[in-house]
């Protein structure tokens, strides 16, 4: 396979400052897209009884999960249609319209009447939203992460490819700072009637922003190369199932990689929350605090370990975290679920999602690095939004009904099993960022 991307382009238009502004604004809607993803999950402990009314927070918690699984659903769909969009006109006008869909899902919530006023029809509503947004945020993340790994400097691509997921923790902050401001300024029961909606109004609006700001973006230019001499060669095949086809082992270490990640990462980075409230009994308030703090160190460690990824390889750090991952999670999530001191539960998540970075902060790279640029996007998009589908979505619905059934700790050794199993994936695969047909055009 012949890869067209060259890092040495973007310096023959501009400097690593031009990088750096491609960068950012192809960062920005992707912090905002998970800003509105996340508010859902951050906001469910006060939205799940207007959807879903019980006198049970569990079976509230496990309707609403069950909505969260629901949209992962989506993501395939959206990895698959975004992606070949991406593929055959463009990677940012794949961009703006992701955001656009993720702006109408989140209106959709924001003014969704509760079950009392319209009955069945707001879970339906509510159901539709999320799929909605699962549609976008499929294609959101395989598109973002081929425009960065596109735009960024020959030998830093871990580097700034780490910051898809900076902005997808910095959208998990967003989600949380607003909810603890929402928690000081509004009573607990303002918040549960009508506060949350705040939060998808932001969403909707800030969407709409970057909807405008991202119409302005420099496309990619190894996506004009490729596009100009797929054009002049007259060839086909461009963002295509059949052309992905020829990619059956890129196809499934792309699921392999993602399979563990996705687990580990939606165990510690969302579920904690509802664990920490309703198996720990840490007061709301203080959950989220600690879910902030953890979450915002997170963030900055992924371009730490980004850049280190640049100096001694991918998988060094992919097997950092399948070996991690495989031999702690289960000793965490127990120590977490027995605790009361939120400073106890705060280290304990970091703990977790310092493992976890190890897959975070180069997954993006590592899977664009496995393909050529006219089948990149949906490459990486289409087998990563399945397994996030499959693995990732379902696994609060799985801690839940496990809870529910009285068999909390199998989930935990689940969640040590599926990293398990990725770490075989990372024990065997080569070395990506040396070989490379990305690095091969410096």
């Amino acid at each position: 396979m012949t890869t067209r991307l060259s890092g040495a382009a973007t310096y023959q238009h501009g400097s690593e400052k031009r990088v750096i502004g491609n960068v950012l604004r192809g960062s920005i809607g992707n912090l905002v897209e998970w800003y509105d993803w996340y508010a859902y999950a951050a906001f469910t402990t006060y939205f799940a009884k207007s959807f879903f009314p019980t006198t049970d927070t569990t079976a509230a918690f496990l309707g609403t999960a069950a909505v969260f699984a629901v949209g992962f659903l989506m993501r395939p769909l959206g990895g698959w249609m975004l992606g070949r969009f991406a593929d055959r006109f463009g990677r940012r006008s794949a961009l703006v319209l992701s955001v656009t869909l993720m702006a109408g899902g989140s209106l959709l919530i924001a003014v969704t009447p509760s079950y009392h006023t319209i009955g069945i029809a707001a879970p339906i509503l509510l159901l539709t939203a999320r799929l909605i947004q699962g549609l976008s945020v499929g294609g959101e993340y395989s598109t973002s992460a081929t425009y960065l790994s596109e735009v960024a400097t020959p030998g830093k691509r871990g580097f700034y490819s780490s910051f898809q997921y900076v902005t997808l923790y910095g959208g998990q902050l967003l989600a949380l700072g607003l909810q603890l401001i929402l928690q000081a300024l509004l009573t607990e029961q303002q918040l549960t009637s009508w506060g949350w909606r705040i939060a998808f109004g932001v969403g909707t609006v800030a969407a709409l922003t970057v909807m405008w700001l991202r119409r302005g973006m420099d496309e990619s230019e190894s996506y004009q190369r490729e596009a100009e001499e797929n054009k002049s060669e007259n060839k086909g095949g461009r963002g295509t199932l059949r052309a992905l086809a020829k990619y059956p082992k890129e196809i499934a270490l792309v699921v392999g990689l993602t399979l563990g990640g996705t687990v580990g990462f939606y165990t510690f980075a969302t579920y904690s929350q509802k664990f920490l409230e309703n198996t720990a009994h840490i007061p709301r308030r203080q959950v989220t605090i600690v879910l902030f703090c953890a979450i915002l160190i997170a963030a900055f460690l992924q371009p730490v370990f980004g850049r280190l990824s640049d100096r001694i390889g991918r998988r060094p750090l992919l097997l950092f975290f399948g070996i991690g991952g495989t031999l702690l999670t289960v000793p965490l999530m127990t120590v977490m679920g027995s605790t009361r001191n939120p400073v106890g539960a705060f280290f304990l998540v970091l703990a977790g999602l310092v493992i976890v970075a190890g897959y975070t902060s180069i997954n993006a790279i590592v899977k664009a690095e496995l393909f050529p640029t006219k089948i990149r996007a949906l490459g990486v998009g289409l087998p990563y939004a399945l397994t996030v589908a499959i693995f990732g979505g379902t696994a609060e619905l799985i801690a839940q009904a496990l809870k529910s059934a009285g068999h909390e700790t199998v989930f935990f050794w689940y969640v040590a099993g599926c990293v398990l199993v990725s770490l075989i994936v990372y024990g065997t695969m080569r070395e990506t960022s040396k070989t490379s047909e990305l690095e091969q055009q410096r």
